[in-house]
């Protein structure tokens, strides 16, 4: 198989990062002062959001052979979560 680099490729990795960071330095610009304590929890949520974030990739790489199509479907989902995400909050 052909490695294509995609959004939810990207943030994956950038997931995993975060979920390191938040575990290892725990930054209280990540989790705010009043989550101190939580910091391993919040780097663990970061870690199943990454595996969710690479399970859904491998399933629109199936559905969607071609780069251009799956770049497009791909940032389109980033956006609308991003943006269910912004109404809930």
């Amino acid at each position: 198989m052909k490695f294509r680099i995609t959004p939810l490729n990207i943030a994956t990795a950038l997931l995993i990062v975060l979920a390191f960071v938040t575990w290892f330095f725990k930054p209280v610009s990540v989790t705010g002062s009043e989550l101190k304590q939580w910091t391993g929890t919040i780097g663990i949520i970061f870690i199943v959001f990454a595996i969710f974030s690479f399970f859904l990739d491998m399933l629109f790489r199936n559905y969607f052979l071609q780069t251009k199509m799956l770049w497009l479907v791909e940032v389109a989902f980033i956006i609308l979560t991003a943006v269910i995400y912004l109404l809930v909050r």
